[in-house]
């Protein structure tokens, strides 16, 4: 078995995954959100005090499967330095108490694994990363073999619906509450300009929207208004990924094609995704809605590949790197 600890941000979570049948057998996740809430985004000082307390609890209900432990897996890049630090600090520890390999997961590569818990991955596939610190498109051929063909050159998706309800005294997770706000807005209220629909990049860009969004927040003449400015600021938001990919698409036809990460919870964006890849006849691959965000049992799977692969990382080796290379 492997044992693996995610703590990029503000979620404590560990894992216990059978390498022999990828069979997930232990798996918890205390969350941070009421704590961040009162802030309106993650305080990284808080957030790594909060592992601290949180990350030793959890590791006492996995003390009865160290005794079958082959390697101990951490989120090791990209995140908020001083929370990974946690994480890699306990992964460190185990692997020298207990005699057993390190390893150190990519937390993007994480979430492309989010989608075969439990299951064989099949590559090659076409991912879209949405959360709430990247959007890009990446081409994955196998574990080794990953091409990032468009990122965001400012704010992420899911950085943009944060910083929305943040705009409008929502609260945190700002997500899950623009979305449900949207449900009864009218899409078409306003008619905010889609970034870069000028522009021949294949690249993603919510700066310009996010002003445009504030905006329209400061004219609204009392609360009502924020459900048709959710609405409007959600459909060009994903209007915005479609008419990029689109344009991606007419060189790359898709065949199988993914949403991966936190804010591919989005259910609207799910729908317009679905929609988008209709004409190519392509499938569309999902991750469960409770492994969508950060979680450990994704860390696990992709530490299954690495094990078998022998890609171990030795205490002085391993350190963390709040910026991701993909």
């Amino acid at each position: 078995m492997i044992l693996s600890i995610e703590s990029s941000c503000d979620d404590s979570a560990i894992s216990i995954t059978e390498i022999a049948t990828k069979k997930l057998l232990f798996h918890k996740k205390i969350s941070q959100e009421l704590e961040h809430s009162v802030y309106g985004g993650v305080v990284p000082e808080l957030a790594a005090r909060l592992h601290a307390e949180a990350l030793p609890k959890i590791l006492e209900e996995c003390e009865v499967y160290f005794k079958d432990l082959k390697a101990v897996a951490v989120t090791s890049t990209p995140g908020l330095a001083v929370t990974l630090v946690e994480g890699v600090t306990m992964a460190k520890a185990i692997s020298v108490a207990l005699g057993i390999p390190l390893i150190g997961v990519n937390h993007l590569i994480g979430h492309i694994y989010s989608l075969f818990i439990e299951k064989e991955a099949e590559f090659p596939l076409t991912v879209l990363l949405v959360s709430g610190g990247h959007t890009q498109v990446m081409e994955v051929k196998s574990l080794q073999q990953i091409d990032t063909v468009a990122k965001s050159m400012d704010d992420s998706f899911g950085e943009s619906f944060d910083k929305v309800a943040k705009m409008m005294g929502l609260g945190y997770p700002g997500g899950p509450l623009i979305e449900k706000l949207a449900k009864d807005g009218d899409r078409k209220k306003h008619n905010f300009t889609i970034p870069l629909s000028q522009s021949p990049l294949i690249a993603f860009s919510y700066s310009g929207l996010k002003n445009a969004v504030r905006l329209a927040i400061e004219k609204a003449q009392s609360k009502d208004e924020y459900k048709d400015i959710a609405a409007s600021f959600e459909h060009i938001a994903s209007a915005h990924l479609i008419q990029k990919l689109k344009k991606y698409f007419k060189d790359v036809p898709p065949k199988r094609f993914a949403i991966v990460g936190g804010a591919s919870a989005n259910l609207y964006l799910r729908g317009q995704i679905e929609e988008l890849l209709k004409p190519y006849g392509a499938s569309l691959l999902l991750s469960e809605l409770k492994y969508c965000s950060d979680n450990a049992a994704m860390i696990g799977r992709v530490a299954v590949e690495m094990y078998e692969k022998k890609m171990f990382s030795t205490l002085d080796e391993l350190d963390i790197s709040p910026k991701s290379k993909l």
